[in-house]
Parts: structure tokens; C-alpha cells; sequence
């Protein structure tokens, strides 16, 4: 029977997948029999990851983006790939005069100079088939914005920028580069946020009128724009927040 949203036998490569959102799209877009390459730094955790997927073809790479050894290496042993999601992000919550250089370097090479030169390799080494579909998990804090979360939200804007300006540049080998703006999916990057998780939950329940997201809200969005049936979508941003940003 035909199925548009099929991944069957695509190679996809999810970074971040070690945890959270990141770990629930690998474990999603498996089902929908795509190979997978799941990537973080925590093996122990990865292998969680790795335990939970279906199928035989899904492989394990263990590498820190932020480190240029560790990049090179990854790029050199991974296969022409048919998709990327970029799921690998931090939060850093802190007002503007407290700040460290420190900080800010850590949170820009995680949420977006890493992804840069991850797909700057893979273009250059040819790594991504023609067609290929790349998948940026931003954030609904682009434009909803919030007191301490200056860091990560312009990083999060820099990554919707790049990306389109990507999806023009890549058009003609009909690559696609698209953003999923999530809203508040519960997940373990609170416990780098500085802020109390039960504050913040308590907090984001109020705001919701769908009630908090699922990974796999995420992964369904992410398996449309891997799969052919949108084969002609690019450049756009999807926000996926339960009505958070109606209010």
C-alpha cells in the first residue's frame, strides 16, 4: 500500500539523541523503518536509545560536535545520508548582566555553530544524497521570548535564519532544510536551565491549552519532512506548541 510518510530504508542521521526530544524522534522514525545513525557524547545513554528502536540497520556513533577532531572522524565513517534532524541543544538561563564569555561560548557552539560546520563537512565530503531532507529543531523562544533566556533564544534565531538561507543555497540538488519550533516538551535539558524544574512545569501547564507536547508530537512532524510526501517544502518553520504561542 502506498505510504508517502514512508522512511523505509532512508539513512538518517539524529544528533541529541541521547535524551529528550532527540532520543524520542529516533526511536519514532525507526518505526517508520528508516536506518538510523543516533548520535550524542553518553554512550550508556545512547545505548537506551539504541535498546528502544526498531529494526536491524540502526547504528550508534558516539562523538561531541563541538570538538573538531571528534567531527572529522564522525563525517569520515558515516554513509551518504538521506536526512539529518539536529536535536543537540542546551539551555542557559541568566540575565544579561550575568553573563559569562564562558557561557556564551558553550550555548552557541552547541545549539548552532556545531550544526554549521556539521553540515558544511557533510556537503563538502558529499555526504548528503541528492534530495536530502535536513530538519533543525529551533524553539517557539524565537519570538517568545522571555527574561534570562537571551542566550538561547538567539541562538535558536540564528538557527531559523541559517536554515533558510540554506534551503536556497542546497534547492538546486532539491535538498530541503526546514525548522520545527517546539513548545514546552518536558524533558532532561531543564536540569541545565538553572530554574526549578517543579516551578517551571507548574509554570508552562498553565500556559498550554493543549496540555505539554510528547517527543513523539515532534518525531510526527519530523517524519512529514524527512518523507517524500513533503518533497516540496523547504525553508519553512513549523511551531508545534499545544496553542502555547495563542496566548
Amino acid at each position: 500500500m502506498y505510504n508517502p510518510f514512508s522512511l523505509n530504508s532512508k539513512k538518517i542521521l539524529v544528533t541529541g539523541a541521547s535524551s529528550g526530544i532527540g532520543k524520542g524522534i529516533a526511536i519514532d522514525i525507526s518505526k517508520m523503518e528508516a536506518n538510523v545513525y543516533i548520535l550524542a557524547r553518553n554512550e550508556e545513554r545512547l545505548k537506551e536509545t539504541y535498546s528502544l528502536m526498531q529494526g536491524d540497520e540502526n547504528i550508534i556513533c558516539i562523538a561531541d560536535l563541538c570538538n573538531t577532531e571528534n567531527l572529522n572522524n564522525l563525517i569520515d565513517t558515516l554513509p551518504v545520508l538521506d536526512g539529518i534532524v539536529l536535536c543537540a541543544g542546551i539551555i542557559k538561563t541568566m540575565p544579561v548582566k550575568n553573563i559569562t564569555d564562558e557561557a556564551i561560548e558553550e550555548i552557541f557552539n552547541t545549539n548552532i555553530i556545531s550544526n554549521i560546520k556539521l553540515l558544511n563537512r557533510l556537503l563538502k565530503k558529499k555526504k548528503l544524497a541528492h534530495g536530502a531532507s535536513v530538519v533543525f529543531i529551533s524553539s517557539v523562544s524565537t519570538f517568545n521570548v522571555k527574561v534570562g533566556n537571551s542566550l538561547y533564544s538567539s541562538t535558536k534565531g540564528a538557527v531559523n535564519s541559517f536554515a533558510k538561507a540554506m534551503a536556497l543555497e542546497v534547492s538546486k540538488q532539491k535538498m530541503r532544510v526546514n525548522c520545527i519550533q517546539p513548545g514546552f516538551v518536558p524533558s532532561s535539558i531543564l536540569n541545565k536551565s538553572g530554574i526549578e524544574e517543579d516551578s517551571i512545569l507548574k509554570w508552562y501547564a498553565e500556559r498550554h491549552p493543549l496540555g505539554f507536547g510528547t517527543p513523539s508530537d515532534i518525531a510526527n512532524a519530523c517524519i512529514y519532512l524527512l518523507s517524500d510526501a513533503s518533497r516540496w517544502v523547504t525553508g519553512s518553520i513549523f511551531t508545534i506548541d499545544g496553542g502555547y504561542t495563542l496566548q
